[in-house]
């Protein structure tokens, strides 16, 4: 599908509209293969926005086609101690599969970058599926990459411990 007059916005979780999009763009992600492949929850769709507006350091951004949402980047401010400066992490990225391929990722990606630095961030972090080799290509035209502290103990990993 082309894309048609692209938008990058800031969501404004208190607009039901925005509300509405960062679900459906997350749902969509959910149900995809690389988001998990199952519908969000029923506790999750009902409680997420309110959630985020909670939390003082969140943020997403949507991209939209001809204002229908096909994008979603939902971010959130950590702490880097030993730079002693915040960064942001892009917890969730996704484009609608009909709109990969026209450098959406890369404007929703530019604007969380512009809002990192306007918070005087010191990087940004993301995590990504190994075997998404779509995703890592736009992440590495964009200057992500892995990381090592010393070549001697290898790459830093993404682990986790359900709760």
């Amino acid at each position: 599908m082309s894309a048609g007059t692209v938008t990058i916005t800031l969501a404004d979780y208190a607009d039901p509209a925005d509300a509405r999009d960062v679900l459906e763009v997350l749902d969509a992600y959910a149900r995809d293969p690389f988001g998990g492949a199952e519908a969000l929850a029923d506790h999750v769709r009902r409680d997420l926005i309110a959630a985020l507006a909670a939390r003082a350091g969140a943020f997403s951004v949507l991209a939209r086609v001809d204002g229908v949402a096909v994008g979603l980047a939902n971010c959130f401010e950590g702490f880097s101690t030993f730079s002693c400066a915040p960064l942001i992490n892009i917890h969730d990225m996704m484009v609608l599969a009909p709109y990969r391929g026209q450098r959406l990722a890369q404007q929703l990606m530019q604007r969380v970058e512009q809002v990192a630095l306007e918070r005087g961030c010191c990087k940004i972090t993301l995590e990504v599926l190994q075997g998404n080799q779509h995703a890592q290509l736009v992440y590495r035209k964009m200057g992500y990459a892995g990381y090592q502290l010393d070549a001697e103990y290898g790459d830093a990993l993404m682990w986790q411990k359900k709760l």
